[in-house]
């Protein structure tokens, strides 16, 4: 692998007051100060905790809470799950999440909601009303990369405590590499993205690259606050890291090959994911707009 010094620091100006209430500032401002890889790392160790009684526990809360069916689970049974995450990153029965199948329709990737989606301005990417930040920032300065991108479409798509975690390929793709960037671990909640300047920009992520028949697609995932982990179906589980050096791996010669729905990753808790294309590549649905909910496999866009 390609390993490249990382140069992205924090910065104090992550929260504009002006656009949200004392309260969500006050979160905001917290979050800077907060240990956000230990606690990363101390949700991870508690929801893959097996003690029976606890892991049951968690799980039934949850469902509870957060008013998960079950019955779109492949297993329904919680006490088959070996801990909780286990049953937060649980797969969905083949038939719930039909994949429509035209060659040239991008698919959703994820169950989430559609947190912004439209065209990158020349390298600007909109991340909430006020708050832009660009390619380069977000492909961790990446120049070659990200002039691929440049006038192209992007989507932000976030993944609620409630919804399934596992991603999935919007379209064929044959991945062409990886890159795991370093860096803080905000909360990716609308709260954080209104308010914590060049968000996705700054946390830590993946960047999946895919050569696809409307080009390179961008696949980031994006880390955040109590995510202990991130995992592709080609790798083990990244374990967070604030700080250190960029890795770059090229899988070109790999040959790995993802079909249009396949599982391409998960999270261990949730997130965000952003898609990028191309210039005049791909056309969004109308639908696609931000606050819209999608699932896993619905049509969102098409390859012009």
């Amino acid at each position: 692998s390609t390993i490249i010094k990382n140069r992205l620091r924090w910065q104090p100006e992550y929260c504009r007051l002006s656009v949200l209430n004392w309260k969500q500032r006050l979160f905001n401002h917290l979050q800077g100060v907060l240990p956000q890889q230990w606690l990363s790392r101390l949700m991870m160790a508690l929801t893959t905790w097996r003690w029976r009684p606890w892991k049951n526990f968690q799980i039934n809360w949850f469902i509870r809470h957060y008013g998960v069916d079950m019955q779109e689970a492949e297993q329904t049974n919680v006490d088959a799950y070996e801990n909780f995450n286990a049953f937060f990153t649980r797969s969905l029965r083949a038939d719930v999440r039909p994949i429509t199948p035209e060659t040239e329709t991008l698919v959703g990737p994820i169950d989430g909601c559609v947190s912004q989606a439209g065209a990158i301005h020349n390298d600007s990417i909109i991340q909430a009303k006020g708050h832009d930040y660009s390619v380069g920032q977000l492909l961790a300065g990446n120049q070659a990369l990200s002039d691929i991108f440049i006038n192209g479409a992007f989507a932000t798509l976030y993944l609620s405590p409630r919804d399934y975690h596992r991603v999935h390929m919007p379209c064929d793709g044959r991945l062409q590499r990886m890159i795991h960037v370093p860096g803080r671990r905000f909360a990716v909640n609308p709260t954080s993205v209104a308010g914590i300047d060049h968000l996705f920009a700054r946390n830590e992520r993946l960047v999946s690259i895919f050569a696809t028949t409307a080009g390179s697609m961008a696949l980031v995932m994006v880390g955040a606050l109590f995510v202990g982990s991130i995992q592709t179906v080609w790798t083990d589980r990244l374990a967070a890291r604030s700080r250190g050096e960029i890795q770059d791996y090229d899988y070109r010669n790999a040959r790995i090959s993802l079909a249009k729905g396949e599982e391409m990753g998960r999270f261990n808790m949730g997130s965000t994911v952003i898609l990028l294309f191309p210039a005049d590549q791909i056309q969004w649905h109308p639908a696609i707009q931000p606050e819209r909910r999608i699932r896993l496999g619905e049509n969102i866009g098409h390859i012009v």
